[in-house]
């Protein structure tokens, strides 16, 4: 398996699993239909560690542009890669939210919610505002970027259990920090499913809010070159 392929999968692993859940908490007549934030947030936590776990051997499980490019900063990570890097991501989070739609078809057409539907597969602020959003996905991602470059270092690294301490870290944002915006801190965790809601057949869907969609992009991109810079400070 090539690092592209295991990136692709990696990133599909982790989409289905994510959006599964929230379609399962969110959607009517599922199992799991009001599960609350905590199974969300658990939900999620598990499927980054599942999908880092699985295929750290074969592309070290980036999974996530902002890993990426906090990497190719530090000098840990070939800047010629990333483009690769980016778009088997990018694929990989579009089949993974495609699976999904795929598994909860019957409850999506079940759904008379066009804003459940969409959550589904998007984020969106609890209340408007492109600064606040911004800047929460900003403060997620820079946490997110500076605390797993701190727990693999050294003496802290755990091997291939690196993946455990990445799903709690997720976990820990989603809990105290993704209230604001449902914490992308991913771009392509974002774009891809919104792509994907905006071109799939889903039965009575609304906007898939593009006027949105650059801050779950733009702001996981700055709060990893902030984090990238501040951790060649710290360790410098």
């Amino acid at each position: 398996m090539t690092p592209f392929v295991g990136e692709l999968l990696g990133s599909a692993m982790l989409l289905l699993l994510g959006q599964g859940v929230v379609a399962n908490v969110v959607l009517p007549k599922t199992k799991g239909n009001g599960g609350g934030l905590l199974a969300i947030t658990l939900g999620w936590g598990m499927a980054v560690f599942i999908g880092v776990y699985s295929v750290s051997a074969v592309s070290g499980a980036h999974l996530n542009p902002a890993v990426t490019i906090a990497l190719a900063i530090l000098g840990k990570f070939e800047w010629s890669l990333v483009p690769a890097y980016l778009l088997a991501q990018l694929l990989g989070a579009m089949l993974g939210s495609g699976l999904a739609w795929v598994l909860y078809r019957q409850h999506f057409d079940a759904s008379t919610s066009t804003d459940d539907q969409l959550a589904c597969f998007a984020t969106s602020p609890a209340i408007k505002s492109n600064f606040h959003a911004l800047f929460s996905e900003v403060i997620g991602t820079f946490v997110l970027i500076l605390g797993g470059l701190f727990m693999i270092k050294g003496a802290n690294s755990l091997g291939p259990l690196d993946a455990l301490p990445a799903g709690l870290l997720v976990l820990a944002i989603g809990l105290g920090l993704g209230g604001v915006t449902g914490y992308a801190i991913n771009p392509t965790r974002d774009l891809g499913p919104r792509i994907m809601h905006s071109i799939l057949p889903i039965k009575g869907k609304g906007s898939s809010n593009w006027d949105y969609a650059w801050i779950p992009v733009v702001g996981p991109i700055i709060g990893a070159v902030l984090a990238a810079l501040l951790y060649q400070v710290l360790v410098a």
